[in-house]
This record gives structure tokens, sequence and C-alpha cells, in this order.
């Protein structure tokens, strides 16, 4: 349990994921007063980000919540996909790539039900990282420390010597609480040098998040 390890998010990490306004658009074609969809949805995007929900079921509670038929139901989940899944992180991608066999490679994602087959098929996270931890599949989200505790111990290394990055604060601090070393993602330049300074040193010493 000596090795060295990187443990990555997706969204907002190896997936660049801004908001495309999508929800504000339905609303706009549903005639529903701004906030509508999301405080309608709110139980079901839950269950489905901890696994207590079928996609079968989602695109149901959909049907049903919003009044749309199954043609608006496949429309509606489709625009979901495309910001929830946004593009590749291509440099950020090909830097992990490159330390297969320096290191051990995990990702920990909070996540929705269905994600898994729709990055392996767009982005072949499954042949990046030895072990993908999904929310949606384990139950647990970040910042719980369960969810970092799942994450190490499956890969079967020590948390000081594993390095966690994550776009969120809260999960960086979470996962120091954990007992892992951890940088907040702000750039690729900034994040591939903390990975290379974690890996020349076999793990440094924790970093202070910015100010402000």
């Amino acid at each position: 349990m000596s090795a060295t390890c990187v443990i990555l998010d997706i969204g907002g990490v190896l997936e660049i994921t801004p908001e495309t306004g999508w929800v504000r658009r339905w609303e706009e074609r549903l005639l529903l007063p701004l906030g509508t969809v999301n405080e309608r949805m709110r139980d079901v995007w839950r269950a489905g980000s901890v696994g207590g929900i079928s996609e079968q079921e989602v695109h149901e509670q959909v049907a049903t919540r919003l009044g749309l038929d199954g043609a608006q139901v496949e429309s509606f989940m489709a625009d979901l996909w495309t910001e929830y899944l946004g593009t590749a992180n291509d440099e950020l991608i090909d830097y992990v790539r490159g330390l297969r066999g320096k290191c051990r490679l995990g990702i920990l994602s909070n996540s929705f039900v269905g994600a898994r087959e729709r990055e392996t098929t767009l982005y072949h996270f499954d042949e990046l990282v030895e072990q993908i931890v999904y929310s949606h599949e384990i139950g647990i989200e970040k910042p719980d420390l369960l969810a970092f505790e799942a994450a190490f111990t499956g890969l079967d290394v020590r948390p000081e010597n594993c390095l966690f990055i994550d776009d969120a604060a809260a999960n960086v601090e979470a996962a120091r609480a954990a007992g892992m070393q951890a940088h907040l993602f702000e750039d690729n330049v900034r994040t591939i040098a903390r990975i290379a300074a974690h890996l020349d040193a076999g793990h440094s010493a924790p970093e202070r998040l910015p100010l402000g």
C-alpha cells in the first residue's frame, strides 16, 4: 500500500462542462417560471446521483412532473446529457494517459445514473485509469469522507500517498480531512505541475487553498 496515487474528478476537470442554459430554455418552452424544473425534479436528481432510481424511472418522472410526451422526454434528457458530458479536457487527459505505469490512477466522481455508459463510450475513461468510483454506483457523494475512502481503498493505496484533484473547494477540503493530499483544479498548467511534483516527491506536503 505504499504506491503513489492520483485520483481525479470528472466534471470540471477531465470534462469541460460550462452551463448551457438548457433548463431555462425548457422552462421558457413550457411557459414555466424560472426555477420550476429543478424544484419539481429535485428529489429525482438527488436519487439519480446516489443510485436510488433507474434511468427508465427518471424518464417516467420527467414525463409526469413536467407534462412531456415521449419525444419531448428524449429531447429533454439529451439536453441534460449534453451539458453533463461537456467536452474532453484533452490536454489533461493526454497527460494522465502518460502516467499509466508510473503511479496508481483513479477517478472519483459525483455522477448521475447512466454516466458510466455514456462516459465510457464518449471518453473511454475506463481505459485511462484503473478504477472509477461513481456516486450513483456506491450511493455516496463527495464530500462524504466515505466516498474518498472508497476511492483509495479500492486502489489499495494509503490516503497520504494519494493526490486528489477536484474543481470544488469543499471536495478538496474533504479529501484532506480523509487523509489525502488534494489540489483545487483551476487550470491545466497548475494541475499538471502539482501532479508532477507529487510524483517526483513520492508525496508532497499538502498545499493551502488560495484565499479569496
